[in-house]
């Protein structure tokens, strides 16, 4: 037997380290829970520092599907998406070049698969795409690199949805796993957006 507990983030706004903070020393108290489980629409980049820090409490952040702010009525019943999900940290390679210059990697990210209950290491076959705030300021996210990933033939699906010639030179430079150099930030930081075919996304800070 688990003890879990509970903490839904605002409906309107992200769930901030505060509020995974004050969560957590209210899980403890007493006799204590075993797992806590954040939920929130959307999350503030410096959460994923601020999980790891309550010992043997795991705390467990999982994204609620936007549809769900939407109502029964705009409510999407095709069952194709997940109305939670549990978006592990995306598994990235930063490396300095000879010149000093920077260049990013992405190699996959963790996903709990809720219909076996298990984690998947999924490779950028599961990323839909992702982005680089090459000068991160702690506040916002500029998308300064676009990328885009995926298997199935991802150029035809995207001719597909637009009815329209894609510049197949113009697709090869932006389906990478491995971004163009760019210069080192100003702030010392980089951010780094997943999103994957759901529509799920997690952003991680990277000190450079």
């Amino acid at each position: 037997m688990r003890r879990v507990a509970v903490c839904i983030g605002p409906e309107h706004g992200t769930v901030s380290p505060d509020l995974i903070k004050d969560a957590a020393k209210e899980a403890v108290q007493g006799v204590g829970f075993d797992l806590l489980v954040v939920l929130g629409f959307a999350f503030d980049p410096h959460v994923s520092e601020e999980i790891h820090r309550y010992g043997k409490l795991t705390v467990l952040p999982a994204r609620i599907n936007p549809d769900l702010q939407m109502g029964n009525l705009l409510l999407k019943k095709s069952g194709v998406g997940n109305l939670f999900m549990v978006f592990g940290e995306p598994d990235v390679e930063v490396k300095e070049l000879p010149d000093g210059k920077l260049t990013v990697t992405i190699q996959g990210v963790d996903i709990y698969d809720p219909t076996t209950g298990e984690i998947r290491s999924s490779s950028t076959d599961d990323i839909a795409c992702w982005f680089i705030d090459t000068d991160y300021n702690g506040e916002s996210f500029f998308v300064r690199h676009a990328y885009f990933t995926g298997a199935d033939q991802p150029y035809e699906k995207l001719k597909r949805a637009l009815r329209a010639e894609v510049d197949e030179a113009a697709w090869s430079a932006l389906y990478a796993t491995t971004s163009y150099p760019f210069e080192k930030p100003r702030t010392g930081k980089i951010a780094v957006k997943v999103i994957n075919h759901y529509g799920d996304e997690v952003l991680k800070v990277y000190a450079v």
